[in-house]
């Protein structure tokens, strides 16, 4: 496709270029088409990319200030998207990573008082400017790792107030940083200190009071929830999850996490955007979400950080037609990376997902996870130019050569945001 719009960026001389074209989103066999270009270029105008094709094609009109980047026969993909983090918090907890070491389980620790419930007390203390500042961290490195795009929770608030707060900290920051947040409520992360004894009372303030003042506000495009045994149980889920969806928000799910718990199966049956970490899901649950377009987000690097040894089984999803993507979890407890190529070398190793499965899961498909399927994740004309240069000549090096940042440049709608 050509464009009359004079271009302004030329990315040339590529030497594999992903354009992730195809079907939106890819399952099963679909998840290994990369819209593959080898000797490539792509042509930008203003924020927008016009062009792509084999280098010898490119014949555009240029503008006079147009800037031209040699690739240099590098690998260029779609900005990364992950769709499940949690960046907005203050104080990290590598005591508690410590204490799994020796021996302490994730529900032992939050029995106890520790977990979410910690990073709860420690937000609502918090001043909105330092959790700001924190987090504008953090998505600096993020985009030092490729990641263009994010989903951002709360759920570290657990009262109205809180909750708004960090979901004020969120629009801020997806103001202010050139990384795209997508906003998710998530009061039902965890019951807080004053309401442990109480939990119905807790769903019905979720209900008749979180929900309304955040749907006023404007603030999330997502409700989230714990659905997890010792969490919210499947009624308590439903409920929330209904009653948010009356708001007009789009639904996620943490589900099936600890335990195979059903969660998977009440996140198809209510059409949710994702369920997400699906450690112990069931083959009901398997059958429900591929017989849904509800995403399966799955976090390899929680699994690593809490030390478990078990991995969602990622083969089987892919085999049997469910849509999957893969996402960081960045948080305080249970996996502080900020790092997506790592967690595509864990997807490797860990779920046996091809490099080609893994790239569609942080692109294509974790827009899907996001409900931005086809809007972000491919490199094709009309699309906003958010792009990856990378220090490699093949795309399957990424999960081999693992560890290290072989990010050479990140473009984000247009313009040159990092480059080493």
């Amino acid at each position: 496709m050509l464009s009359d719009n004079p271009v302004t960026l030329i990315i040339n001389n590529i030497g594999q270029l992903l354009t992730m074209d195809g079907p939106v989103p890819r399952v099963s066999a679909s998840m290994r088409e990369l819209g593959m270009i080898r000797n490539g270029a792509l042509a930008i105008a203003d924020d927008t990319i016009v062009w792509t094709g084999e280098r010898s094609k490119l014949k555009l009109a240029l503008a006079p200030d147009c800037i031209e980047v040699d690739a240099e026969g590098k690998v260029v993909t779609p900005g990364l998207i992950d769709p499940h983090t949690h960046p907005v918090f203050s104080a990290t907890r590598e005591d508690e990573f410590e204490m799994r070491l020796q021996g302490k389980s994730y529900m032992e620790i939050a029995q106890a008082g520790g977990g979410i419930r910690r990073s709860v007390r420690d937000l609502r203390s918090t001043p909105e400017a330092i959790l700001y500042q924190k987090a504008m961290r953090r998505l600096d490195r993020f985009v030092e790792h490729g990641v263009t795009t994010i989903e951002a929770k709360s759920g570290y608030g657990l009262s109205t107030g809180s909750e708004l707060k960090q979901l004020e900290v969120i629009r801020d920051l997806h103001r202010d940083h050139v990384i795209d947040l997508v906003p998710t409520f998530m009061g039902a992360h965890e019951f807080p200190d004053e309401y442990r004894d109480k939990r119905e009372k807790y769903v019905e303030l979720i209900i008749n009071e979180m929900l309304p003042a955040v749907a006023q506000s404007g603030l999330a495009a997502f409700s989230d929830i714990f659905c997890e045994k010792g969490v919210f149980d499947l009624d308590q889920s439903y409920r929330i999850q209904d009653a948010a969806r009356g708001y007009g928000m789009k639904l996620k799910f943490h589900a099936d996490e600890l335990v195979s718990f059903g969660g998977a199966e009440l996140a198809a049956s209510m059409s949710a955007v994702s369920a997400d970490h699906l450690v112990y899901i069931s083959d009901a649950g398997i059958k429900a979400m591929a017989g849904s377009r509800t995403v399966a987000v799955l976090l390899p690097g929680t699994s690593y950080s809490l030390g478990h040894g078990d991995f969602a089984p990622a083969r089987k999803m892919i085999d049997n037609g469910v849509v999957v993507a893969l996402s960081t979890d960045c948080n305080p407890g249970s996996n502080y990376s900020e790092s997506l190529p790592m967690m595509i070398s864990f997807a490797a190793t860990q779920l046996r997902m091809t490099a080609a499965e893994a790239f569609c899961a942080v692109t294509v498909n974790a827009a899907c996870a996001i409900d931005l399927g086809g809007q972000v994740g491919m490199l094709i004309p009309g699309l906003p130019a958010d792009l990856v240069i990378w220090e490699m000549d093949d795309y399957r090096e990424l999960p081999y050569h693992y560890g290290v940042n072989l990010v050479s440049a990140v473009i984000k709608r247009g313009q040159v945001v990092l480059q080493r």
